[in-house]
C-alpha cells in the first residue's frame, strides 16, 4: 500500500519552486473588483493544462441578479469571468468542492505599504502583496492538491470541483452564480484565511442604513428645532443594547474565545450640513452579524423591534421613527455538524502532517461557504493557511510553509473523502 503522505509531500517539495513563482504572478495581478479577468483566463489555461473540464462564463441573466441571495453593487460583469474546472472522478466516490475568490480588495494608499501592494516579493518565508493571504494562497493550496495526486498517478472515484470565483468580497454573486449553474457537491473545502483552524460554522453578515431625523432650527435658538445628531446618540445605544441581549443568549462553545461572537458595527455616521444649524438628518451605516443556524430574516426582525422600542426611551421617536434600510452586501451564516465525516477526516489528516491537534472554532466573518451550504446542499468547512490579521490590512503577507502543509491535508483529504480508484504502481 502506498505511503501517501510522504509521497505527497515529496511531490509538493519537488513542485515548490514553481508553485511559489505561479503565487507570485496571481498577486502580481491586481484583481480588484471588474479586473479579474487577467488572472481567471490564466487559471483557466492552468487548469485546461492539468487535464480538467474548464467552464469559462461572465455571470448574467435575470435568474442570476432578481435572485434573493444575490448581492452586488453591479449588475454586469464583463472584465470578471468566473472559472470552474472538474476533475472528473471515476464513479462511486463522494464529491468535493474547493471554492475560493480571486477578487481582492483595493490596496488603499500605497505609501503605507513597505513595497508594492502587488509586488509579490518573498522574504523570510512569506510572500506579500495584495490577495496573497485572502485569498490566493489557499487558492493554490486547492490547486496543488489536486496536482500532486495528478502526478503521483492517482485516480479518484469522485469528482473534485476546483471553483475561481468573484464578487466574495462584495457578498458572493460569483458563487451564486455557480450553484445555479448546477455546480454541487457532498461537501466543500474553502481556504479562506483561518490560520489553518478549522471552521465548521461561520457567521453571517448584512448591510443596514439607518436614518434618523430631526426638526432644523437656527443653532442660536437650537432650542427651538429637534437635533437628529442628539437623537442618533441614543440610536446608537439601542444598538448596542441589542447586540448584548444577541450575544448574551449565544452560547456556542466554538465562540467561546471571542469576546463578541457577531457583533453589531457602526461603520459609518454622517449628519448636518451647517455649523449653525440643527442637524435634521443623520444617517447610520452598519453591519449585522449572523449567529450560525438563524434565519437573516429573524435577525432583521430583531432590529425591527429593537428600533420601534425607541418610542419607549424618547417620544420623539413615536413622532419621527427611525427608518431602516436592508442594503448592499449580505454573507450567509453557515453551520456544519462537527460530527460531519468530513470533519473526522480534515482533523486525522491535520494530525498527520503538522503533529498537533486542529483548533476547531467558528469563523468571525462569512465566506462563500454560507451559500454553499444553504442553497446547494454542499457541506463546506473553511479552513485556509492565510493569516486572519493581516487580510485587508497593509502589507498582506502569507507563509509558504502554511500553503503547502495546508496542500498536503487536502491532498490526504481527498484521498479518504472521495475514494481512490487506482493509485501508482507498486
Amino acid at each position: 500500500m502506498a505511503n501517501w503522505q510522504a509521497l505527497i509531500r515529496e511531490q509538493l517539495e519537488k513542485d515548490r519552486e514553481a508553485s511559489v513563482k505561479l503565487l507570485q504572478e496571481w498577486v502580481q495581478s491586481p484583481s480588484v473588483q471588474g479586473a479579474e479577468e487577467a488572472i481567471q483566463k490564466s487559471i483557466a489555461d492552468h487548469l485546461a493544462e492539468m487535464g480538467l473540464s474548464v467552464d469559462l462564463w461572465v455571470m448574467e441573466g435575470e435568474e442570476l441578479v432578481s435572485h434573493p441571495y444575490f448581492v452586488s453593487p453591479r449588475q454586469t460583469f464583463e472584465g470578471s469571468p468566473n472559472v470552474v474546472g472538474v476533475w472528473k472522478g471515476a464513479g462511486n466516490g463522494r464529491s468535493l468542492i474547493l471554492n475560493g475568490h480571486v477578487d481582492v480588495v483595493p490596496a488603499g494608499d500605497y505609501a503605507q505599504w513597505s513595497d508594492d501592494p502587488f509586488s509579490g516579493k518573498v522574504e523570510d518565508g512569506k510572500l506579500y502583496g495584495r490577495g496573497a493571504t485572502d485569498m490566493k494562497g489557499g487558492n493554490l493550496s486547492s490547486l496543488l492538491a489536486i496536482s500532486v495526486l495528478q502526478k503521483l498517478g492517482v485516480s479518484l472515484k469522485g469528482d473534485v470541483i476546483f471553483q475561481s470565483v468573484v464578487e466574495e468580497e462584495s457578498g458572493g454573486a460569483g458563487t451564486l452564480a455557480t450553484i445555479l449553474r448546477g455546480y454541487k457537491a457532498d461537501a466543500a473545502l474553502i481556504p479562506e484565511p483561518t490560520n489553518m483552524k478549522i471552521f465548521p460554522k461561520q457567521q453571517g453578515s448584512m448591510w443596514f442604513r439607518l436614518t434618523v431625523k430631526g426638526r432644523s432650527a437656527h443653532g442660536g435658538t437650537r432650542y427651538e428645532g429637534v437635533s437628529a445628531i442628539e437623537k442618533s446618540m441614543l440610536v446608537v445605544q439601542a444598538i448596542g443594547r441589542l447586540e448584548k441581549e444577541r450575544n448574551d443568549r449565544l452560547d456556542d462553545p466554538l465562540y467561546a474565545k471571542l469576546p463578541i461572537p457577531i457583533p453589531i458595527n457602526i461603520g459609518v455616521i454622517e449628519g448636518g450640513k451647517w455649523p449653525s444649524s440643527v442637524a435634521d438628518l443623520v444617517k447610520l451605516e452598519g453591519r449585522m452579524g449572523v449567529a450560525p443556524g438563524e434565519q437573516m430574516e429573524d435577525a432583521k426582525a430583531e432590529m425591527e423591534a429593537a428600533l420601534q422600542r425607541l418610542a419607549e426611551v424618547d417620544p420623539w421617536f413615536a413622532e419621527q421613527p427611525v427608518e431602516l434600510e436592508w442594503y448592499g452586501a449580505r454573507w450567509v451564516p453557515g453551520d456544519v455538524a462537527q460530527d460531519h465525516p468530513l470533519m473526522d477526516i480534515l482533523q486525522d489528516k491535520f494530525a498527520a502532517v503538522t503533529g498537533e491537534r486542529a483548533i476547531v472554532e467558528a469563523s468571525p466573518w462569512g465566506t462563500d461557504g454560507g451559500l454553499l451550504t444553504a442553497l446547494a446542499d454542499t457541506p463546506a468547512i473553511v479552513v485556509g493557511p492565510g493569516v486572519t490579521q493581516v487580510a485587508h490590512y497593509r502589507d498582506e503577507y502569507i507563509v509558504l510553509d502554511d500553503v503547502f502543509r495546508c496542500a498536503e491535508i487536502f491532498a490526504l483529504t481527498l484521498l479518504d473523502w472521495c475514494g481512490v480508484a487506482e493509485g501508482p504502481a507498486q
